[in-house]
Formats: structure tokens, C-alpha cells, sequence
């Protein structure tokens, strides 16, 4: 079954008011229109009939009705009088609800046709609205995700609080990577302008976004707090007894159909915890360095261009004389004798010093060389060595790369053609038996994601360790 296509019946010319002559006059009405019917101080109780509809776009037709694109070809907003905002308004919803924007529907407690939003027509307004509206968010999905996965754990914990935690995992990607675009936007149009005086005013409104929802990215939901907490309630909720594992796979497969087709392996949970844990590491090992960064470079150039402009003034103050000067050779003598008049009252009381020509001595040729002189960096005696190396041997001795442990795990899949349990590897030395130990973190830590490790019901009890039994195979593909 294919998919419908967007661009079909009404939809044919969607996005043809945006690219007419009066295309930020419509962005403003549909800011206006999604304010009024899905913004914070919309009015549910009533719909918007086609009277209300236009007494809400007039006065942004009257502030936006001189904005015209002049260079642009003839439309259907050409033969329209502008001079009119009620004909204007009554066009404006006419073009809406044409190329499918707004769908017309009846209002039965008045008796009237309604207007409201289509579906796409929702979704792409909610963007304009929401570009022009400051951010109200707490910041607060790293802290979201780690609850939620606090709650999966607890004894009501459900399939339905370990997908609020992946949701919660993507916002976090979402927040970083837009105050990353935020700041670069910001770097840009202040390179643009080249100015402080102009720029004054962002700088202000980051100061401000900085203390409501930057800060908080920075400090109490940043990734670098939260990692270790989620990692281990990741690792906790893979070892969950039994049958709430059963439990919570069997809500997955009926509330999360999405994870369902996109899954890979055998297991819907394993794969929602994977993927918890790679956008945290994301988080914490590009996007967020990469906004810290973003800030670094805006803060750097709006300091630049401040002393770049504090130079220039104090230039301007340091040759005032030149400028005296030049005022001078512009008057007449009266004039000229009443300005100097007027600098020699200001500089009256300015006290001259000039500094002794004998403070000022250069450095002898001895004094320059001890100055350069690099110290060399003592030698550690023989015992220092000794106690370093064998240091060094006790903490590689038992010392098992994942890398090995993973390429060895490879070579044994390939070579027996079936799934291989821990229970059945060997345990005949101390190397052996740590391998064995570090498989299961191996195979998922791994950076080629072509194997899987599946936790069995069975536990293996022997002399050295006690714990469940793991099925080690490659992914299989669909």
C-alpha cells in the first residue's frame, strides 16, 4: 500500500501563499490564527466562525498590509485593494482555506460554519508561532529520562514509563541541537551587522535565555550528571527478574509499534535500552560539547567588537586635539579666541608628568639568557621506575581489551555456524574466566553493533561466579 502524497486535491498549492507577494503578512495571520486556537490563552469554549476569524486578523493586516515583495511576479494578491483590511481579511481566509490551511466544519451549538486548522496546516503554523515565541521550557528532559527510567524500576514500573524515558532521551538531542542553531544564528547575523549598537539588544535577550533555560542545561540537567545515574538504571532494568521482563516486552509490542518495526534483534526492550543509552552518550560526547562550544564563539565575538569599540572611542578621546585643530582652521579669528579660551579653562587644572628616562634599562645579555633558560626535568631514580613498572604489570596482568574478546566471540559464531551460551565457554585460566566475566559488556560496547547478547532464563552457578546464562549471536537483518 503506498502512501498518500501531501501535495494532492487541496493540497495541490500549500505552500503558494507563503511564496507570494504578501508572504509575511500571511506567516503573521497564521501566527495570530495559532495563538488564538492552540496557544496558551486559547479560548476552547468558543469555535472561530468566520466573523470572529476576521476581527482577529485586522489588526494584523493593518500592521502588516504596507510589507509587499515589489520585485516579485503578479499573484493573486496583486488584484487585491490593500487599501482595504476588511476585503484583505476576507481574501486572506479565502486563500487559507483554498489551499487547505484552514477546513471549514459546523458549529452546532451556534448554528454556524467554524474554522480551525487542518492537520498539516497545524503542524507547519505551530512552527511560525513557535520561532517568534520565547523558549518556556525548564530543561528539565535529562532529569525527565533518569525518573522515568526510576520509575520503570519500581514495582509498578511499566512499558509505558521506559518510552516516556526514550522520549524524554530524544527532547534532550532536540534542546541541545537547537540552542546550538540558536547561537550560530545569533554569530552570524551579528557578523552581518558588525555593530554593538545594534546588537546590543540580542546580546541582552541571550543574557536573559542564558539564565532561564542555558543555565540549566549547563548544571543541574546537563549530561555530564546524569550519564552515570542512567547508565546504571539502564544496567539495572537488563537485569529485571524474569517475568517483568515478559511483562513489560508484551506492552511494548502492543503500545510501541514504531519501536516494533524499527527494533533489531529478538528483544523490543533491549533495543529501547540501547538506544536510551547511545542518545545519552550522544549527548554528553558531541551535542553538548558542541553547544558549549556555539556559546564560547558568540560570547568571544560580541566581546571582540566590544573592545573593538572601546578602542575606537578611546582613539577618538586620545586625538581630540586633532579634531580641535581642525576646528580651529574652520573660524575666524573671534571664534578662534573664544574656543581656546574654552580648552585652556578644561586643561587648566591638568598636572603634566613625564617619566625619567633613567627607570627605563634593558636587560643585560646574562640576564636574557637565564631568562630563557628552560629547567630540566629531573630523573627518577631506579626505585621510582621499579615501582612504576610493577604497578604498571599488576593493573595489565588480568587485563582483557573488548576489542579481543569480541573478535575471538566473532571467529567462534563463524566457525561452529550457531549461537554461543557463556555456559559454555572455557574457563581453563584466570584470563579465561575474566573474559568470560567482561563478554557481555564487550558485546554491547562494542563499536561495530553486529552482535547481540540475549539473557536467558537459565543461570549459570559454578565455582567462580553465579548469574544468568547470556546467548551470544550475530543481529539478524530484515
Amino acid at each position: 500500500m503506498t502512501a498518500p502524497e501531501f501535495f494532492d486535491e487541496e493540497r495541490a498549492r500549500f505552500f503558494s501563499p507563503l511564496n507570494s507577494s504578501r508572504r509575511e503578512l500571511v506567516a503573521a495571520c497564521l501566527r495570530a490564527l495559532y495563538d488564538r486556537l492552540h496557544g496558551p490563552a486559547a479560548d476552547y469554549a468558543h469555535n472561530l466562525n468566520r466573523e470572529s476569524l476576521k476581527e482577529l486578523l485586522l489588526p494584523v493586516i493593518r500592521e502588516y498590509q504596507d510589507r509587499v515583495e515589489v520585485d516579485e511576479e503578479q499573484d493573486e494578491f496583486s488584484a487585491i485593494d490593500a487599501a482595504d483590511p476588511t476585503q484583505l481579511a476576507s481574501f486572506i481566509v479565502r486563500v487559507l482555506v483554498s489551499h487547505g490551511w484552514l477546513e471549514q466544519f459546523p458549529d452546532r451549538q451556534g448554528l454556524v460554519t467554524a474554522f480551525r486548522f487542518s492537520r498539516p496546516g497545524k503542524l507547519f503554523a505551530e512552527a511560525f508561532w513557535t520561532l517568534q515565541r520565547p523558549s518556556r521550557s525548564r530543561q528539565r528532559n535529562m532529569r525527565g529520562c533518569r525518573n522515568a527510567l526510576d520509575a520503570a524500576l519500581g514495582d509498578r514500573g511499566d512499558a509505558h514509563d521506559l518510552v516516556d524515558a526514550y522520549e524524554y532521551a530524544e527532547k534532550v538531542i532536540e534542546d541541545l541541537t537547537e540552542g546550538i542553531d540558536y547561537l550560530q544564528e545569533r554569530a552570524r547575523h551579528l557578523m552581518q551587522e558588525a555593530t554593538v549598537h545594534d546588537q546590543w539588544d540580542d546580546f541582552v535577550e541571550f543574557l536573559d535565555r542564558f539564565q532561564r533555560d542555558f543555565s540549566k542545561q549547563l548544571t543541574v540537567d546537563s549530561s555530564t550528571l546524569n550519564r552515570s545515574a542512567i547508565r546504571q538504571k539502564i544496567e539495572a532494568l537488563r537485569f529485571l527478574p524474569y517475568l517483568k521482563q515478559q511483562r513489560i516486552e508484551a506492552q511494548l509490542q502492543d503500545i510501541a509499534k514504531w519501536a516494533v518495526q524499527e527494533h533489531t534483534g529478538s528483544s523490543v526492550l533491549e533495543w529501547l535500552l540501547d538506544r536510551i543509552e547511545e542518545i545519552v552518550n550522544v549527548a554528553h560526547e558531541s551535542k553538548q560539547p558542541g553547544f558549549v562550544k556555539a556559546m564560547d564563539n558568540y560570547i568571544k565575538r560580541v566581546t571582540g567588537l566590544v573592545q573593538q569599540s572601546m578602542m575606537l572611542r578611546s582613539g577618538q578621546a586620545r586625538h581630540a586635539y586633532l579634531t580641535a585643530v581642525g576646528k580651529l582652521a574652520e573660524m575666524d579669528s573671534a571664534g578662534q579666541d573664544d574656543l581656546l579660551n574654552k580648552i585652556g579653562q578644561q586643561i587648566a587644572a591638568v598636572e603634566v608628568r613625564l617619566l625619567d628616562p633613567a627607570s627605563f634599562k634593558l636587560r643585560t645579555a646574562a640576564q636574557r639568557r637565564k631568562a630563557s633558560t628552560v629547567s630540566v626535568a629531573p630523573r627518577a631514580s631506579r626505585e621510582a621506575r621499579l615501582a612504576a613498572a610493577l604497578r604498571r604489570a599488576e593493573a595489565e596482568a588480568f587485563a582483557v581489551a573488548n576489542a579481543d574478546l569480541v573478535k575471538k566471540l566473532r571467529a567462534d559464531l563463524r566457525l561452529f555456524q550457531h549461537p554461543v551460551r557463556l555456559s559454555g565457554l572455557s574457563v581453563a585460566t584466570a584470563k579465561d574466566l575474566i573474559g568470560n566475566m567482561q563478554l557481555v559488556e564487550a558485546v554491547r560496547n562494542v563499536q561495530i553493533k553486529d552482535l547481540v547478547a540475549t539473557r536467558l532464563p537459565k543461570r549459570v552457578e559454578n565455582d567462580f561466579y553465579s548469574g544468568f546464562d547470556y546467548e551470544f549471536n550475530f543481529k539478524t537483518k530484515k
